[in-house]
C-alpha cells in the first residue's frame, strides 16, 4: 500500500478512538510503515564507507599509483592517476562459488583496477569491509601511460555474469568518463574468462560498424546450457544508442537490432533519490531471461526495459539469435509490450528466478527489489516488494543470481555521488543478498498469494 495513503487511513482511525488507543494505533502504524514487506529481508554481506585495495603500496608504504611513471602520465594527460578512494564507487557484484566479482567503471581517474575480486573465505572472521583483489591481475588492471590502447588490459567495466559452464562474462567499454576529459581509449571488447582455470577464452572486439563508442553499455545477460558451451549467446544493450546487440559465442559473431521499445519513455526521465533529483533518459538497460516461451518453437521469453521507464517488453530468445531477422529489419511485431509495472518502478537491473517463477527488479526510485509472479497478470496491482530501505539500501545498482540460486544485490548511493557528496564517515557501498524463495514468502508474490 502507498505510504501516503497509509498516514491518511491511520490518521482518520485515530481520530475516531479513545486516546488510550491512539497510542496503539500510532505503534501499529510506525511498525506498518517500517516495515512494508513481509517476506524475509536481504542479509547485509559486506559494506564499505570507502573502498580499499591489495597491493596498493610501494616498498616504502607510500599510497601506490596506477600508471608506472607518476612523473609522466599527469603532465601528458593532466589528470593525476594516484589512487583517489573517493573516486572508486562500485557498481557490479556476482557471486561464484565463493568468490565475489566487483567491478568499478572508470567514471574519475584514481582507480587502481576495474575488475575485482574478494574470496569469501579468505575475508577475516567479522570483517564488514575487505579489501579488493585485482582480477584476473593488477596489470590487466593498469591503465598504459598516455593512456596508450592496449587489447590485453581492461579499461572500465560495468557488470559481470557468470554461466554455466563457469565463465564470467562482462563488456569492456574501453571508454574513460572523465569529467572533461571523455575518450575512447580503446575498441569496446566482450570478454569470456573460464573461471576453473582463471584464463581469458574468449574476447571480441566490438567492431565501429556495431557501434562508435562503448560508454552506453552497462550490461550483459548470457543464454547459455552447461551441455553445450559452445551454443552461448550473449545479449547486450546499449542505453545511450538505443540498441542490442546479439554475440554468438559459435560464430564469434555479433548483430545488432533497433526498435522503439529500447529507447527511453520521455514521461519517466525524473528521478528522486537520497534527497536528489535529476533527469537521465538511459535506453534499455536490462534482459532477463523469462520461462519457456508459449509457442516451444520460440526458446525462452526475455524481458526487458529501458532504465528510464516503467514498462515492461518481452520477445523470445528465437528472434534475438536470428541474425538474419535481425539484417533484415523485419522484426518490429516480435517485440512487444507487456505492461506497466507501477509508479516509481524504474529500475536498473532485473533478474528471473526459475525455481519460484518470479521476476526481480532493482527498483532505485524506490530503494527497494521489486518482484512479479510471472504466473499473474502483468499489472502493478500484482507487483510487490521484497525489501525497501530507505536508509541503507539506497540505489541498487546491480541484481544477480548466482549458481545456487541466491540473489546478490549492490546498492552503491550513486546519484549522491555524482550530484552532491558522498559522506565518507558514513557507509555508502553495500552488498546485499537473500535466497528469493524467502525473499517471497508473504507477499503477493508468492506461490498462491
Amino acid at each position: 500500500m502507498d505510504q501516503n495513503i497509509l498516514n491518511r487511513f491511520r490518521g482518520k482511525m485515530c481520530r475516531k478512538v479513545p486516546v488510550t488507543i491512539v497510542v496503539c494505533c500510532l505503534t501499529l502504524g510506525a511498525v506498518t510503515l517500517l516495515q512494508p514487506v513481509r517476506g524475509d529481508q536481504f542479509e547485509e554481506v559486506y559494506r564499505w564507507k570507502q573502498l580499499d585495495f591489495n597491493n596498493l603500496t610501494d616498498g616504502d608504504g607510500a599510497p601506490g599509483i596506477i600508471f608506472p611513471d607518476e612523473e609522466d602520465a599527469p603532465a601528458a594527460n593532466g589528470w593525476n592517476e594516484s589512487f583517489t578512494p573517493y573516486y572508486n564507487l562500485p557498481m557490479g557484484a556476482t557471486h561464484h562459488k565463493g568468490r565475489l566479482f566487483v567491478t568499478i567503471p572508470r567514471r574519475r581517474p584514481g582507480i587502481p583496477s576495474t575488475l575485482n575480486v574478494i574470496v569469501l573465505d579468505q575475508v577475516p572472521a567479522g570483517e564488514q569491509s575487505p579489501r579488493l583483489t585485482a582480477y584476473p591481475d593488477a596489470l590487466t588492471n593498469e591503465l598504459r601511460k598516455a593512456y596508450e590502447p592496449d587489447p590485453k588490459r581492461l579499461v572500465s567495466v560495468y557488470r559481470t555474469r557468470v554461466d554455466r559452464c563457469d565463465r564470467l562474462w562482462f563488456v569492456d567499454t574501453g571508454f574513460l568518463e572523465y569529467p572533461g576529459n571523455r575518450r575512447q581509449v580503446q575498441r569496446p571488447s566482450l570478454w569470456i574468462i573460464d573461471l576453473l582455470q582463471d584464463r581469458k577464452v574468449r574476447q571480441f572486439a566490438i567492431p565501429e560498424s556495431v557501434v562508435a563508442e562503448g560508454h552506453g553499455i552497462a550490461s550483459v545477460t548470457v543464454d547459455s546450457s552447461g551441455e553445450d558451451c559452445e551454443g552461448a549467446y550473449a545479449y547486450i544493450p546499449d542505453l545511450a544508442f538505443y540498441r542490442l546487440y546479439v554475440y554468438s559465442f559459435r560464430e564469434d559473431r555479433m548483430w545488432t537490432f533497433k526498435h522503439e521499445f529500447l529507447s527511453f519513455d520521455p514521461r519517466m526521465t525524473g528521478f528522486s533519490v537520497a534527497g536528489v533529483r535529476f533527469r537521465w533518459n538511459d535506453g534499455i538497460f536490462s534482459l532477463a531471461l523469462g520461462p519457456p516461451a508459449s509457442d516451444a518453437a520460440q526458446g525462452r521469453t526475455v524481458y526487458f526495459h529501458a532504465m528510464a521507464s516503467t514498462s515492461e517488453y518481452q520477445t523470445t530468445t528465437r528472434v534475438l539469435q536470428n541474425e538474419t531477422l535481425a539484417k533484415a529489419g523485419a522484426y518490429d511485431h516480435l517485440f512487444t509490450h507487456v505492461g506497466e509495472r507501477g509508479i516509481k518502478t524504474q529500475c536498473t537491473i532485473h533478474q528471473y528466478d526459475p525455481v519460484t517463477g518470479v521476476l526481480f527488479y532493482a527498483e532505485v526510485n524506490r530503494n527497494s527489489i521489486g518482484c512479479w509472479n510471472s504466473a499473474t497478470r502483468f499489472e502493478p496491482e500484482n507487483h510487490g516488494i521484497v525489501h525497501l530501505d530507505n536508509q541503507n539500501f539506497i540505489y541498487p545498482s546491480d541484481l544477480t543470481l548466482d549458481s545456487d540460486g541466491e540473489l546478490w544485490v549492490m546498492t552503491n548511493t550513486l546519484p549522491r555521488y555524482i550530484y552532491a557528496k558522498l559522506d565518507t564517515e558514513d557507509y555508502n557501498f553495500r552488498i546485499w543478498r537473500q535466497q528469493p524463495v524467502k525473499a517471497i514468502r508473504g507477499t503477493i508474490c508468492a506461490p498462491g498469494a
